[in-house]
């Protein structure tokens, strides 16, 4: 554009600054594979680095890059600084789009590093805190959805709604980073009051952006954040939208923590703003379409947000009940139906759902059983309607959540009317369980009836795959609450139990069998591989955008149909069917054999194998620990069925050792929450000799026969592994008791999951459960009674009770034979050194221990598996060691032990012998001739006994020169001689002989002058027999006595090269050659 002069104000041209109002630069192309700023659209899509897009979609502005279109995050950061609200909220606006795409994972691999990462750590979290601040209404409401994009990741909620109703689906991990370190997770409720007031001085102390970096929801509600939604939500009364955000926001939050959950519930004025507003019992009939308010009429998410908070600690939902007269809304929302509630159908159908969520989180705690008395012809009337309902078609998601949510509510109002175990008088728990339940069993007796034919209804589908995914988790919500039912029915003492032995053997009749020999029954087993974590360990990965300070399941897009939580899952039918299987195999003992033919099932059987096959252990991110809990409870299941039928039958199953098997793996695998599983696999099926049919069909004769192959000796028949063996599985019930008391989890949470898995519903005080930080147990478990052992002698100077300790060592070493020879894939987990380092202890616990006879032939067994041919190779002492800090460290402490106590023991030097082998570290072999060449005196453990090849410790050559003259100059000393430590006298021989003699031409000069003179002292050796050993060495052979073969006479070449010394050495030597 030319100015002219005669327009206005044009009389004094400034060309400078009309620069603006040029054409853009024409784009310019990419040449080179260096990085370039990302820039985003205003729907926050990744735009190419080379599109030319134009001008008039408002994507150009004059910045750095004037001439490409789209915006910088640092461009929109500058933007929300802008004077101009509309500016703001374009940038508040087109920031939330980046999130929410960065969270669906559809950046992929196109950008460099992590869009979230970079975001929070430019401060997003805080730039979107002093938005909410803002006086403009547009503002607030654009901060309000982009922190809802940041906080509440797509697909998370939908799938924890989606499976509530599932085998313990209530039940969640907090969603809050397990890294935090710097307070305890396990938090008592009764004190969660006072911690929220008065906070540790540490977390006090620490400013929001510091807490913020290793956890995003405590540094947030540092900020105030909660009384802020209130004012907005109070006083501001924002649209539709701004409201539902804000609840999903507050939704999140709940789900972080008990604290979180608590500090919500007593935000002054917040939850009463939101019950009153957002939860009316009046409320005028809202139309089809979008509502102008939601205010002063009903909403699901509010409902939901209650459900959510209720399900953090009983105390919460018991205050839920009375103090915010959430009872009289429950009873508003569920006595009409949800088509009669003057509402849209989908939200009346969700708040519905909710609503019966929530009473049913409420009855977890035995709470909320008055409203049964009120409401129970309204319940039995939504019973009757559900077989009609399931018969129409299309099947609606929404009414299958609402019916399988029914069904969840009166699982847990019949385990409410159970009767409850009598308690130690004067015990808090004795206190609680004093409460009576306001549901008798004559209460519930009457749902059986109405629940039935739900069940008859569904299974006609299941020869339709598409009906029978549509239906949802209504199937395993009818089978757990059967399986409820039959359990407290069992439990009434006024009753004759011919009654329910005779219903269960019709409903075996009637319902089980028929359903148990359908084909698409075994195509459900068949598919467990496909859909399983364990065997598809790539579905759990940590998605791209995952943050350590901000944890998300990673659900966005939701589950694939393959998945554990996708439509075709078959873990939640499942696992519900055989709880109830379950049940009734533990009520009624004779029905266990007819149950048992799911055990037999082909796809079962594949699946286990599959889980037991030596893989990794699973990467524990969110989603993984999510669904592995939900794997496990299946495996668990299937375990405790075996154990019944095992009771049964008198003769072992043919799968009874892979069933063996899977119950070790699980057993390492277990999650915080699941302790009750944990203790009951160890007092049922681990230790149970039944699990081990080895014993009773030549299991150690036949490891006899493979020591005598392999080992060549016969021995004393007492020391062999077959009698070792035959006396561990004598002694199973002392083993069992020893684990018990050293691996069982600690007692309060063992009685916290133990309330949750039996349905002890006054003694559950939470839903959540514990941060999933590790497994219950460690992969090495088996040896932790010894490592307890180990460190308490660490710090007993006065050394350890010697009955306790032998006691114990011996049950443990009995143990881990047990698994080295029947049972490996327990111990795969578990690295050779590893074990090796756990041999060791057994000599560091106390200076005695050893010398006891069941000790020496427990360790000369183990030993000897380690030193196997298949499994010397895998024995690698250079790689980081599970629950040890250096190897090195432990062998100089062996070493000085063994100084100290030995007195020669063979068995011990075996043990000390082991890691001097060429392959493994020089420091090793450094640390035994350098700082403790003493221990060379006592090391005499004959060539003949030495449990691996003698060649493992002469090839190849020593290459240290620091070790080969340690070496040359204990031989001189006469430090190690032939007659107390053959075999180190042999090796250094050996390697002394090849250092002396090498003609390597890559050798460095001080090499070579070191080779020069060593073979210079060894030709002027006063000793004869040292020096005819030094020149004369030919080879390695241990059934020698000296332990290797010598030349009659010595070579052309070593002569020719002895014929180089000096002329005067040579004179002086002496020695005819």
């Amino acid at each position: 554009m030319t100015p002219n002069k005669e327009w206005l104000h044009m009389d004094t041209v400034e060309l400078e600054k009309l620069h603006w109002t040029q054409d853009l630069p024409p784009l310019r192309r990419q040449q080179t594979q260096e990085r370039m700023q990302a820039r985003f659209s205003l729907q926050g899509e990744l735009l190419e680095p080379d599109v030319d897009l134009p001008t008039h979609l408002g994507l150009h502005h004059h910045g750095e890059e004037a001439e490409r279109a789209g915006y910088s995050l640092q461009e929109l950061f500058h933007l929300t600084r802008s004077q101009v609200s509309q500016q703001r909220a374009l940038a508040l606006h087109v920031l939330s789009h980046i999130v929410g795409r960065a969270q669906a994972g559809e950046f992929g691999d196109r950008l460099v590093g992590s869009v979230l990462r970079l975001l929070l750590d430019a401060g997003f979290l805080f730039l979107l805190r002093f938005s909410l601040d803002d006086r403009i209404d547009s503002v607030i409401a654009a901060a309000v959805r982009a922190l809802r994009a940041l906080l509440v990741a797509p697909g998370d909620e939908e799938l924890l709604d989606s499976t509530f109703s599932w085998y313990h689906g209530a039940s969640v991990f907090p969603m809050m980073p397990s890294h935090d370190d710097k307070e305890d997770e396990d938090e008592d409720e009764e004190l969660t009051k006072e911690k929220v007031n008065r906070k540790t001085p540490e977390e006090g102390s620490r400013p929001p952006p510091d807490l913020a970096r290793h956890d995003v929801i405590k540094g947030l509600l540092a900020t105030n954040l909660l009384p802020r939604f209130r004012y907005v939500l109070e006083v501001t009364c924002p649209g539709p939208s701004v409201v539902l955000d804000i609840l999903a926001v507050l939704i999140r939050l709940a789900r972080h923590s008990l604290e979180s959950a608590m500090r919500v519930l007593e935000c002054p004025r917040l939850m009463e703003t939101i019950v009153r507003e957002f939860l009316p019992t009046s409320w005028s009939p809202i139309g089809v379409g979008p509502a102008p308010s939601l205010y002063k009429v009903p909403c699901a998410a509010a409902m939901k947000l209650l459900r959510v908070l209720a399900s953090a600690g009983r105390n919460i939902a018991a205050r839920l009940l009375s103090s915010f007269d959430v009872r009289s809304r429950l009873c508003r929302f569920i006595a009409e139906a949800p088509r009669d509630l003057a509402l849209p159908f989908e939200e009346a159908e969700i708040l519905t759902t909710e609503a019966f969520r929530l009473w049913a989180v409420a009855a977890s705690y035995g709470q909320g059983g008055d409203l049964y008395r009120e409401l129970y012809p309204v319940l039995m009337r939504a019973l009757q309607t559900l077989p009609p309902e399931l018969s129409t078609h299309p099947l609606q998601p929404l009414s299958m959540q609402r019916m399988a949510s029914l069904l969840t509510l009166l699982t847990q109002l019949t385990l409410a009317a159970s009767t409850q175990p009598e308690a130690t008088s004067g015990s808090v728990e004795s206190c609680v369980v004093a409460i009576p339940s306001s549901i008798t069993w004559t209460h519930v007796s009457g749902l059986k009836p109405l629940v039935e034919p739900c069940l008859k209804q569904t299974l006609k589908f299941l020869r339709r795959p598409d009906v029978w995914n549509a239906l949802g988790p209504v199937p395993s919500a009818c089978l757990l609450f059967l399986g409820a039912y039959y359990q407290t029915w069992s439990q009434q003492s006024g009753l004759c139990p011919e009654d329910w032995l005779q219903d269960m053997e019709r409903f075996l009749d009637e319902f089980l069998l028929p359903l148990l020999s359908q084909p698409p029954l075994g195509r459900m087993w068949d598919s467990l591989r496909d859909c399983s974590p364990l065997c598809n360990p790539l579905s759990c990965a940590s998605t791209p955008e995952a943050l350590p300070s901000l944890v998300s399941l990673g659900c966005a897009g939701g589950c694939p149909p393959l998945s554990v939580a996708g439509s075709a899952s078959p873990f939640p039918f499942l696992t519900a069917l055989l709880s109830l299987i379950n049940t009734l195999g533990q009520i009624h003992k004779g029905l266990c054999r007819q149950l048992a033919v799911v055990l037999t099932a082909p796809g079962l059987q594949n699946y286990f194998l599959q889980c037991v096959a030596p893989a990794p252990a699973p990467q524990l991110t969110p989603f993984s620990a999510w669904a592995l809990r939900h794997e496990y409870h299946l495996q668990y299941l299937v375990l405790s069925l075996a154990q019944k039928a095992a009771t049964s039958q008198p003769e072992p199953a043919a799968s009874t050792a892979l069933h063996h098997v899977m119950a070790l793996v699980l057993l390492s695998r277990l999650l915080p929450g699941s302790e009750f599983l944990a203790h009951e696999l160890l007092l049922s099926c681990v230790f149970r000799l039944g699990f081990l049919p080895e014993n009773a069909s030549g299991g150690p004769e036949a490891a006899d026969f493979s020591d005598g192959l392999s080992l060549g000796n016969s021995g004393d028949p007492h020391c062999r592994r077959g009698a070792l063996l035959v006396q561990a599985c004598q002694d199973l019930p002392s083993i069992r008791s020893c684990y018990l008391a050293h691996c069982s989890p600690a007692r309060a949470s063992l009685l916290t999951s133990q309330a949750l898995y039996r349905g002890e519903l006054p003694r559950v005080s939470s839903l959540l459960l514990p941060v999933p930080k590790e497994p219950l147990l460690p992969t090495d478990w088996p040896f932790q009674p010894l490592i307890h052992l180990y460190h308490r002698a660490s710090d007993t100077p006065s050394g350890l009770p010697a009955a306790d300790t032998v006691g114990i060592t011996m049950r443990v070493l009995q143990w881990v034979l047990v698994l080295e020879s029947w049972r490996p894939e327990a111990l795969w987990a578990v690295p050779p050194a590893a074990r090796l380092a756990r041999l060791m202890c057994v000599y560091l616990v106390d200076s005695e221990l050893f010398r006891e006879t069941p000790i020496q032939r427990l360790v000369a067994a183990l030993l000897a598996r380690l030193c196997q041919p298949q499994v010397l190779p895998n024995l690698k002492l250079d790689c980081p060691l599970p629950g040890l800090t250096s190897f090195p460290d432990l062998y100089a402490s062996f070493l000085d032990h063994f100084e100290a106590v030995s007195f020669g023991d063979h068995l011990f030097g075996a043990l000390v012998l082991l890691p001097l082998q060429r392959r493994f570290s020089v420091t090793l072999r450094l640390a035994l001739f350098g700082e403790h060449v003493g221990v060379l005196r006592a090391l005499g453990l004959p060539l003949a006994q030495l449990p691996v090849p003698l060649e493992c410790y002469t090839e190849p050559a020593e290459d240290s020169l620091a070790l080969l003259q340690l070496y040359f100059r204990a031989l001189v000393t006469g430090a190690l001689h032939a007659r107390w430590c053959p075999v180190l006298y042999t090796v250094a021989v050996a390697h002394v002989n090849s250092f002396v003699f090498c003609q390597d031409p890559k050798s460095s000069d001080e090499v070579k002058a070191a080779r020069r003179s060593m073979l210079q002292k060894v030709w002027l050796l006063a000793d004869k027999d040292l020096r005819q050993h030094l020149l004369h060495y030919k080879l390695p052979n241990s059934s020698l006595p000296e332990g290797f073969e010598l030349y009659p006479q010595l070579p052309r070449l070593r002569q020719q090269y002895l014929q180089t010394l000096p002329t005067e050495v040579l004179q002086n030597g002496g020695f005819k050659t």
